[in-house]
């Protein structure tokens, strides 16, 4: 027993964040988008670490506050659990690894940001500081670059070997031990073969007990539906624009990946309010609920759901945190949600991950044919 003990920690050692890696380290700026966007390329770039095998630092999560000229970088274990990240592969969020780490491997004087290739800007290297939330994100760790460093024609592409191998040939950790990047190291929307990377993005105590509370004071703990309503005007003018067939933004989470289950119409980007209602309708009447949690960036549409459900409990948190709608969406009996969401993609995923159901505005998956 004691020589197999000896076996297993040989070939699964414990991570201390404290100790340095002699493998090095992966950190980027999160700078594309709201937190759906970010939430999409953080799986791509927890991929990318594990497959170079470098630590990831966690970066904090960028938020935006207007009118505030500047965005908010709020710590990655505000809102998820970095222990369950671990369970995947090694990680010390941004703020650990500045304090204790960077000093000793990533000093002032000898920092180096990795872009694909000159920054548009026209200024020299990779100019990774210019605009928000860029300057203000590298900012908050007093962060300056020293060089600027190409990696063309690499890319983030580490499921081929391959590619792994010309990474760690042409930048070994002994030489760069940080690779920081201006941008993720990951493609947009998240690749396929890294939506079951969910599961290891779990919510901090704090949101899991809001999201409870809130279930408890405006649901009475009984089974719900949760709904996602993406009806702001940015997103109006977008849908306007499809092409039909065409991807945008999350829609591989619902026509697939190669649109092999169907094309993208507007009505599936912007749902019109008779649709929703009918589809919330049928919804409530098949999975026998009277309750219904409501998440939405603009109109809610509740005058609307109740004339024409007067018996079902339709329901929204009182306050504006998306993480707390996202968290009460994910525990729901059955959701839907917008094909074209990122924010509606977090919720599909990690009900995947659960063995969970869920559905899209306007989009029915094509009947196969039978053989």
């Amino acid at each position: 027993m004691m020589l197999l003990a000896v076996v297993i920690l040989a070939l699964f050692p414990s991570f201390n964040s404290n100790v340095i890696d002699p493998k090095g380290y992966v950190v980027y700026c999160p700078c594309m988008g709201r937190f759906g966007n970010q939430a999409d390329h953080f799986l791509g770039s927890l991929a990318f670490a594990k497959d170079i095998d470098r630590t990831l630092i966690l970066p904090p999560w960028v938020e935006y506050n207007f009118p505030k000229p500047t965005s908010d970088q709020i710590p990655f274990d505000t809102y998820f659990r970095v222990d369950a990240v671990q369970k995947y592969h090694r990680s010390v969020t941004m703020e650990k690894f500045m304090k204790d780490l960077a000093p000793k491997v990533w000093p002032k004087g000898n920092r180096t940001v990795f872009c694909y290739g000159p920054s548009y800007t026209g200024e020299p290297g990779c100019d990774a500081k210019h605009g928000n939330p860029f300057g203000p994100f590298w900012d908050t760790f007093n962060i300056d670059f020293d060089a600027s460093e190409f990696y063309e024609p690499l890319s983030f592409d580490t499921a081929n070997h391959f590619e792994v191998k010309r990474w760690n040939e042409r930048y070994p950790p002994e030489r760069f031990p940080v690779l920081a990047f201006k941008g993720a190291p990951a493609h947009f929307p998240v690749e396929q073969r890294n939506l079951k990377l969910q599961q290891y993005v779990v919510w901090s105590d704090n949101i899991e007990k809001k999201a409870k509370d809130l279930i408890s004071s405006k649901l009475s703990n009984d089974k719900y539906i949760g709904i996602h309503l993406r009806l702001g005007s940015d997103f109006s003018n977008a849908c306007k624009h499809i092409d039909s067939g065409s991807a945008l933004f999350a829609s591989p989470q619902c026509i697939g990946y190669r649109g092999e289950k169907g094309k993208l119409t507007a009505e599936m980007c912007y749902p019109s309010d008779d649709t929703i209602i009918k589809q919330v309708k049928s919804a409530v009447k098949v999975k026998g609920v009277n309750n219904v949690f409501i998440a939405t960036d603009s109109r809610d549409l509740i005058s609307k759901l109740k004339k024409a459900m007067p018996k079902v409990n339709f329901a929204k948190q009182d306050g504006k945190s998306p993480h707390i709608d996202l968290a009460v969406l994910g525990k729901s009996d059955h959701f839907i949600g917008c094909c074209v969401s990122t924010f509606s993609a977090f919720v599909k995923r990690e009900r995947d991950v659960a063995g969970k159901s869920s559905e899209f505005w306007a989009f029915k998956l094509p009947k196969r044919d039978e053989l």
